[in-house]
């Protein structure tokens, strides 16, 4: 599913308030009824909205993400645009993390034809799809590897990663809440991105814009430790005016 803008501005308005009514929400984004029943019956399907009769609410669940294949299909054209703006600043020759998510998983396709590349993964989707390029050297981490993304986690994979310092490090994130944290389902997924931020002399971002406002249990760091975000839409309020005090560069890839 590619989220439009107007189903963009409708989700963001209900994860700012929680819930909305349907009238609320036609009002405050001038359009009919009708219209945005169709927005919340087709958001929730996707597993970004719960419907009630006579509005919306956002998933009750903060503790579990949705499925691997469901956030494959989310909004992939908003991360191809961006996994293609990634991909353009990063430099031939060059070590790179790469941690766990579909975005991630977009930037590293968009790295195919990238040469001297070495690139450490905890992530065996992104290790498959780069092992196609013979000019890129691909490192994988040990330790668990959760079965319904094939991300690995784990204290064996922090130890990996600690011995490493790459020149980028990308990382995508579950949500990305109005205080400026960045928020993840699984704790054991976020010591292993921390870790990650530490052993990097760059943090880059990778976040679709359905990513802000949305609430997630586990903090994975603040946006005073990004140096750039990588997004395909304008972030809503308040997080122009985080961005500008944490200092983040912010790339927004609209083609």
């Amino acid at each position: 599913m590619n989220l439009n803008p107007r189903q963009l501005n409708l989700l963001g308005v209900v994860r700012s308030r929680g819930s909305a009514t349907v009238e609320k929400l036609a009002e405050k984004l001038g359009v009919t009824l009708q219209t945005v029943r169709r927005d919340i019956q087709r958001l929730d399907e996707a597993g970004l909205l719960t419907r009630f009769h006579g509005g919306a609410r956002v998933p009750s669940s903060t503790t579990e993400n949705i499925a691997h294949q469901q956030r494959e299909s989310l909004n992939a054209l908003g991360k191809t645009r961006i996994a293609r703006a990634v991909a353009a600043q990063i430099p031939n020759d060059c070590s790179l993390i790469l941690n766990i998510g579909t975005t991630i998983e977009a930037v590293a396709k968009a790295l195919l034809h990238h040469t001297g590349l070495r690139v450490i993964t905890n992530n065996l989707n992104v290790a498959t799809i780069l092992s196609s390029n013979l000019d890129c050297e691909v490192i994988v981490a040990g330790g668990v590897v959760r079965a319904r993304d094939l991300g690995i986690v784990g204290e064996a994979a922090i130890t990996f990663i600690e011995q490493f310092k790459v020149d980028i490090a990308l990382i995508g994130i579950s949500g990305i809440e109005d205080d400026g944290s960045l928020r993840d389902y699984d704790y054991r997924e976020v010591r292993v991105a921390q870790t990650i931020i530490r052993h990097a002399r760059e943090v880059w971002l990778v976040a679709d814009s359905s990513k802000f406002n949305r609430p997630a249990m586990v903090a994975v760091a603040s946006l005073s430790q990004i140096d750039r975000l990588y997004t395909d839409a304008p972030p809503p309020d308040p997080f122009p005016a985080l961005l500008a005090d944490a200092q983040v560069c912010c790339e927004i890839a609209l083609t």
